[in-house]
């Protein structure tokens, strides 16, 4: 829904009034090949540098300089940073496609068919850099579900501070 909730309100009519819906069964085929586990994030990450993680967080919490969440601040030693907010218009809808194109090319971010990682601080963020990347022109990215709230669980895996 390009600009949230309020951008539906000014195009659509909004019902008060609870309305029947037909029964319908939705089957659900989730995709393992587009999810990263902790696990397989770890395993990656030591094999190559090349991994291309893109975090959706803020700057300042992707430096570590603000933890409002999690216990722990900083990021994975080699993300990179986009945050989510950066291909919104203020409006809340998504920039057009050259600018989304353009912000993408500012991350540094190799987000072509060879594959990339988007992680934020529990998985929900991430997926609006994967709409962005795809409006953008770019492939679609695994998702790192557990993000950084759940890298930061074992106090054994590296932790980074400051900018990329």
């Amino acid at each position: 829904l390009d600009g949230g909730f309020n951008a539906w309100l000014q195009s659509e009519s909004i019902e008060q009034e609870q309305q029947a819906v037909a029964k319908e069964t939705f089957l659900a085929r989730p995709n393992n090949n587009l999810v990263v586990t902790t696990s397989s994030l770890t395993a990656l990450l030591s094999k190559s540098d090349s991994v291309t993680l893109v975090d959706a967080r803020d700057r300042a919490r992707f430096a570590g300089e603000v933890e409002p969440i999690d216990s722990v601040a900083g990021h994975v030693p080699g993300a990179m940073n986009f945050p989510f907010a950066e291909s919104l218009n203020s409006d809340g809808t998504w920039l057009e496609p050259d600018q989304l194109r353009e912000k993408w090319s500012l991350v540094g971010a190799c987000v072509d068919d060879s594959g990339w990682i988007a992680m934020c601080g529990s998985g929900v963020t991430a997926c609006h850099l994967a709409i962005s990347a795809q409006l953008a022109g770019f492939a679609a990215p695994s998702l790192y579900v557990g993000s950084w709230s759940e890298w930061i669980r074992d106090p054994a895996r590296p932790v980074a501070n400051g900018p990329c």
